[in-house]
């Protein structure tokens, strides 16, 4: 089997979305795009003035949002009807298709908020299907633990633990792993697939190549392969993230992912005309 190596290493940008709520992005703006993934996002502080303002109501069109909490809570309302309070450990997993306006408000007033954000492109196929709304609640994923890591599976399989998303177009793997000093995560990625890792804290070595140091909040592109292998400089905890190309070209304007520029445009002309939500 091909070993997978690291391709290229990213800090991710300190930027703001919503009504101001602090983030650091690194897809979405290096690199722009990683087929199927379109953006990350990492939002966490103790300051409430970093997150208070949250993500008043919004538009999207023709992506997936994936949000995974680690602390905090989080309410979401949209024009499906669909409502829950996000607490640590949830996840949300929203296919906007032919389009949703939803909102993402703190249900806390101090404290740390910590998580992520990812979206997923959707082919033109499927861009303008009906909405879904997929709660997952932390209590029915599952979770591999042994002595050297525990693996909490958001998407895909490891060993027995499989998470609950099934049948997705681009057979997305998403792990939260947790791995102590001097043990190793070693896994079988598709070489089909784009993969990245992000490191959340600590310090880890990836593959059998020399690399520069991943030390705390970095981005990690992987090279296509099948044999991941990473190993704990010290205690550290990271995401892997893996799709399967879309393979489409894409348009962009704003909350709206298209295949064409003209498509954007009617998304535009939908939300001002008040035709954006689909009956």
């Amino acid at each position: 089997m091909k070993s997978i190596e690291v391709s290229k290493i990213i800090d991710p940008i300190p930027a703001s979305d919503g009504a101001g709520v602090k983030l650091k992005r690194s897809i979405g703006v290096d690199p722009d795009y990683f087929d199927p993934f379109l953006m990350l996002d990492e939002f966490g502080s103790e300051n409430k003035d970093d997150y208070i303002g949250g993500f008043p109501p919004h538009p999207h069109r023709g992506i997936e949002t994936v949000t995974y909490m680690l602390q905090g809570e989080f309410e979401h309302e949209d024009s499906t009807g669909a409502k829950g309070r996000m607490s640590s450990g949830d996840v949300q997993w929203m296919k906007t298709g032919s389009g949703i306006i939803h909102s993402e408000m703190p249900a806390m007033s101090e404290g740390r908020l910590h998580g992520f954000q990812l979206w997923v492109n959707m082919p033109a196929k499927l861009k303008m299907s009906k909405p879904d709304y997929i709660y997952i609640d932390s209590d029915k994923m599952q979770i591999h633990k042994d002595r050297d890591k525990q693996v909490k599976v958001i998407a895909g399989k490891f060993e027995n633990a499989e998470g609950p998303l099934k049948g997705h177009n681009v057979e997305p793997i998403y792990f939260d792993v947790e791995l102590e000093k001097v043990k190793e995560f070693n896994f079988q990625l598709p070489s089909t697939h784009n993969s990245f890792i992000y490191l959340i804290n600590g310090e880890i070595k990836i593959g059998e190549q020399t690399h520069d140091k991943l030390k705390n909040s970095k981005l990690i592109l992987l090279t296509n392969g099948e044999k991941l292998r990473v190993l704990g400089l010290s205690k550290a905890k990271f995401l892997l993230i893996s799709g399967k190309p879309i393979g489409e070209k894409i348009a962009r304007g704003g909350p709206f992912v298209m295949n064409t520029k003209s498509e954007i445009l009617q998304a535009v002309q939908d939300y001002h005309n008040g035709t954006f939500v689909k009956k």
